[in-house]
């Protein structure tokens, strides 16, 4: 048996939370949407032989972003497996109000760090003083960070760089391995560079997963040259493999999503699927 901590996916309480992201007439605009715009939760997810799953780690999902610990409330009294959370949480607000965000969201054991998601906002955002005094206000909380912005978009990598040592003492998780294009893309070598560069700083991890959202029909040997280049760079004891469920429905069922991927990872099977997860979200 393989123990396994699924270190990236989330749960929807369709009825009750916000999920503006899920409703058809906001984005993404993804025609198969609707197939996840639904209740998930720990019951759903069904592992067997030779998969045993012993926890996760549940990244915001967009219940409520103004009264962000409502999901944290929601995910502690429904959870029965041992499971981390890493809430929503506003850099952009004054250091002064997110100090007291950090408060409310430390008095929740299952809370190990934060996520503003960046993507196509990363330059403003690494450029606003506020998100760079919040980021060392987590590090001084011992909060992590978990990190989505596209690593093939080198002007904000740059950004990114230029703030690292003056953030060397906050946990980084890196996201859906920096959105990584197909091979054959001319920005494949960009995020190469890029995974590269951050890897050089030892308070950063990378989780790989999120393929589906690149491309529903996506080949392994794609995801084998990515988890490659990603142990390459951060070495067995900073790489962890995710699911990103309930998206990881669009391309296939949970459990052939796992099996697909132990071929890949058989030299270093329990630290990818279980240590790191361990270490990098305190279990």
């Amino acid at each position: 048996m393989f123990k396994l901590i699924d270190s990236h996916l989330h749960f929807f309480d369709f009825e009750n939370g916000d999920y503006h992201w899920l409703k058809p007439d906001n984005p993404p605009f993804w025609e198969d949407k609707s197939r996840i715009a639904r209740s998930f939760v720990q019951g759903d997810l069904q592992l067997s032989p030779p998969l045993e799953l012993s926890g996760y780690v549940h990244i915001e999902a967009g219940y409520d972003n103004d009264d962000f610990w409502r999901e944290i409330e929601w995910l502690e009294k429904n959870n029965t497996l041992p499971f981390r959370a890493v809430a929503s949480a506003d850099l952009t607000r004054s250091p002064n109000e997110f100090a007291k965000d950090i408060i409310k969201l430390k008095q929740y054991h299952s809370v190990t760090g934060i996520r503003h998601i960046f993507d196509e906002q990363t330059l403003n955002l690494l450029n606003n003083s506020y998100v760079c005094k919040n980021l060392e206000q987590l590090a001084k909380n011992n909060l992590s960070f978990d990190l989505q912005m596209p690593f093939n978009d080198s002007k904000a990598i740059d950004c990114l760089l230029t703030h690292m040592d003056s953030l060397s003492q906050l946990k980084i998780i890196i996201n859906h391995a920096g959105f990584p294009p197909l091979t054959n893309d001319p920005t494949w070598e960009t995020w190469l560079s890029s995974i590269n560069s951050v890897a050089k700083y030892p308070n950063v991890a990378i989780k790989c997963s999120g393929w589906e959202m690149k491309c529903r029909d996506y080949s392994l040997s794609w995801v084998n040259e990515i988890m490659t280049e990603c142990i390459k760079a951060f070495g067995n004891d900073r790489v962890m493999l995710a699911s990103n469920f309930p998206l990881c429905l669009f391309s296939e069922s949970y459990q052939s999503f796992w099996e697909q991927l132990l071929p890949m990872s058989a030299d270093n099977m329990q630290a990818l699927l279980y240590n790191n997860a361990c270490n990098w979200y305190k279990f």
